[in-house]
């Protein structure tokens, strides 16, 4: 069976038999308890590897072969990793080059997982090989839905193999070293490159100033991620065409109080190789530094992302029903906040809920990772009731999955941009914060129930009325005209500081800001300027005064009208809101880095109209609406410590709790509910 011929949402997750193999009544229990919990569902394999394998040649799937027969017995469904995420240590011994090798030339030992090097030939011949097998044996059961390919890529590779292929991609791409010393500004320090066996990455034992070497060597790590990927799945493809594949894409970030996609992978690009996207989704809910709201925005911000990246429903590979083992503190979450979560995953477009883990450990380093099965075995604690009750409430949705979203509002995001910020030393290192500067914006819609797309610049930017592309500091003349046709033909476009400094080699544009963007906004950027942490700027918009932070552009007004001004410093006066009437639409140039105050009323100003008026609620409740061909779907999540009174206009149905619903309600701390409406009362595009 394929995942697309699936009529439920998914609800189950990581299943891991092999660590229990000597305990078969603890076997027997995980099968009555899944079945109890209402789990659908397994991921299998993931770290099997050795025990597929355990040594060279010599092969046992007999603990497989079982999972598969149980879950047909129970008419589930099995996902089914390649074990290439953690490699056997028979072959970290035998073949060397397996390992990687880190930018101090040390080749590392066989440990921890996902450590291996890309390039080796010896090491795809050995994936290819096992998955090979498995394909073969198990491409036809009936209960396979999709392919797991390894898991969490991540990492990079300074071994003499993918240092070849390092040269060989910047050939391909330069062709000459004449082009390569030209996009590179190798004349800058004596660095001109004079033979193609001088070309080592960037590295603390060498060069490591070299911005555009640096954002190529970005580049050429994500995509040999991908070209592994690829590699993977090329036999999987040719032996099951019917199955699709998928990989589990990552956030981060929580040591410093963000959550924020993985930044070292263009997952845009890499979103083109994969069947369906999925991620693992770790929120650190009830921590001490922000509300549970807020929480939940960045949360949203990801999801919405990977949604956005195909513009079609992905899966939650993983996530916990209760606490992890990795935070710097591993707070278990609150009764309620396991279903809310989850809902949240349904409502921004998942078709499943899968966890880390079915069944809790017994040793080593994710024994006390959340589980639905915890040490007690028992059906009797709190987090296992909670799955079963949350996994009744799917059996009740079963009609959402595979139904779209639809939004008219997009935010534009770019890894590249991401990498180049980040790499860039002039200004502030620490307070680039490109994506989480993308979530500030993305604030006031989610908290305005108004939904998001996060584009990236090789989309369609027609069905959308406003872009938001804030800080696009990489930029060609290809992304700028067709910003102008976008506004040209209607569209709201804002941009800000930042943006517009250098082309995709992160070389500066000569001349100063480019020729486009100022015909576009009517303005040119003169300086930006750069304000410590308690410093700031004021400017005065609709007769209200708002703080800046951190940066601030100075710029001439041409064409376009001031909204805002400066109040201090040798730029007072001058404009720090523009907008400029090109076409039929209009360009919106943010000048400074503002705070949620002022986002909030300079957004409600020009997407007000964009919000949907079924549910009348406050900015600590969530509405996000889901649809097919004859109803939407629409979810009020509560994302407070306290109930909401919220106001329902229209008539629709509790579909979970099997009654119809109109008028003032209360909805109680951590509580969801899931309305269906008639496609004629809402959202009928």
């Amino acid at each position: 069976m394929s995942y697309n011929n699936v009529k439920q949402i998914l609800h189950g997750g990581d299943y891991n038999p092999e660590q229990w193999l000597d305990c078969p009544q603890i076997l027997e229990d995980d099968l009555r308890l899944m079945e109890e919990a209402h789990i659908n569902t397994v991921t299998v394999g993931i770290f099997s590897w050795s025990t597929l394998e355990p040594q060279e040649g010599h092969y046992n799937f007999a603990w497989l072969d079982k999972v598969f027969d149980e879950m047909e017995k129970r008419n589930g469904y099995v996902i089914l990793a390649t074990p290439s995420g953690g490699r056997p240590r028979w072959m970290s011994q035998k073949y060397e080059e397996v390992n990687r090798v880190d930018e101090y030339g040390r080749r590392h030992h066989h440990g921890f997982r996902h450590n291996h090097c890309y390039s080796s030939k010896i090491y795809r011949n050995k994936v290819e090989n096992i998955n090979t097998i498995l394909a073969k044996r198990y491409g036809h059961r009936k209960s396979l839905i999709m392919w797991h390919i390894s898991n969490e890529y991540s990492g990079e590779c300074f071994c003499d193999q993918c240092q070849e292929n390092w040269r060989k991609w910047l050939q391909n791409k330069y062709k000459t070293l004449e082009a390569l010393n030209a996009a590179w500004n190798m004349v800058f320090w004596s660095n001109t490159i004079t033979d193609w066996n001088q070309v080592v990455p960037p590295s603390p034992l060498g060069e490591n100033k070299v911005h555009s070497m640096d954002i190529d060597w970005r580049r050429f790590c994500s995509d040999m991620t991908i070209d592994f990927f690829e590699h993977e799945i090329k036999t999987i493809k040719e032996i099951t065409p019917h199955i699709p594949v998928t990989t589990n894409f990552m956030a981060e970030g929580h040591s410093t109080n963000d959550f924020i996609p993985l930044e070292g992978i263009d997952y845009a690009k890499f979103a083109k190789s994969l069947d369906v996207v999925s991620w693992d989704s770790y929120p650190d809910w009830h921590n001490n530094f922000e509300p549970v709201s807020k929480t939940a925005m960045k949360t949203a911000f990801i999801h919405d992302l990977y949604y956005s990246l195909k513009n079609k429903p992905f899966l939650i590979m993983e996530c916990t029903p209760s606490c992890v083992n990795w935070h710097t503190l591993n707070k278990s979450k609150r009764p309620g906040m396991h279903i809310l979560s989850s809902m949240q995953q349904i409502a921004h477009g998942s078709d499943s809920t899968l966890y880390f883990q079915i069944r809790r450990a017994r040793g080593n380093s994710e024994k006390y990772h959340g589980a639905v099965i915890d040490h007690d075995n028992s059906n009797e604690n709190r987090v296992f009731k909670e799955v079963k009750k949350y996994g009744e409430m799917l059996l009740l949705l079963k009609d959402i999955k595979g139904t779209k979203k639809q939004s008219r509002v997009a935010i534009l995001i770019d890894w590249e941009n991401l990498w180049a910020l980040k790499r860039e030393n002039a200004f502030c290192r620490k307070n680039k914060r490109y994506f989480q500067t993308l979530q500030e914006h993305y604030n006031y819609f989610w908290e305005n129930d108004i939904p998001v797309d996060l584009l990236t610049k090789d989309k369609d930017f027609s069905q959308y009325e406003i872009i938001i592309a804030p800080m696009l500091y990489m930029i060609e003349a290809e992304t700028m005209n067709k910003f102008k046709d976008y506004v040209k033909q209607g569209g709201k476009l804002v941009s800000t500081y930042f943006t517009g400094l250098a082309d995709s080699r992160d070389v500066l544009y000569i001349g100063g800001w480019p020729q486009q963007l100022q015909e576009l906004f009517g303005i040119k950027v003169l300086e930006l300027d750069n304000y410590f942490d308690n410093e700031y700027n004021e400017i005065v918009y609709q007769d209200k005064v708002y703080q800046t932070k951190q940066y601030q552009s100075i710029i001439e007004l041409h064409n376009a009208t001031s909204l805002g001004e400066y109040q201090k410093d040798f730029y007072a006066h001058t404009p720090a809101l523009t907008v400029n009437a090109y076409g039929n639409g209009q360009a919106y140039y943010m000048a400074a880095r503002m705070k949620d105050d002022f986002l909030h009323d300079f957004y409600s100003q020009i997407a007000n109209q964009y919000k949907q008026k079924y549910v009348i609620c406050d900015q600590e409740v969530s509405v996000q609406v889901r649809f097919d061909d004859q109803y939407n779907y629409c979810f009020i999540m509560n994302f407070s410590e306290e109930e909401k009174k919220i106001e329902i206009t229209k008539k629709s149905t509790d579909i979970i709790n099997h009654i119809d619903i109109e008028g003032k309600i209360i909805l109680n701390k951590y509580e969801t509910k899931v309305l269906r409406i008639k496609k004629d009362t809402m959202f009928n595009s």
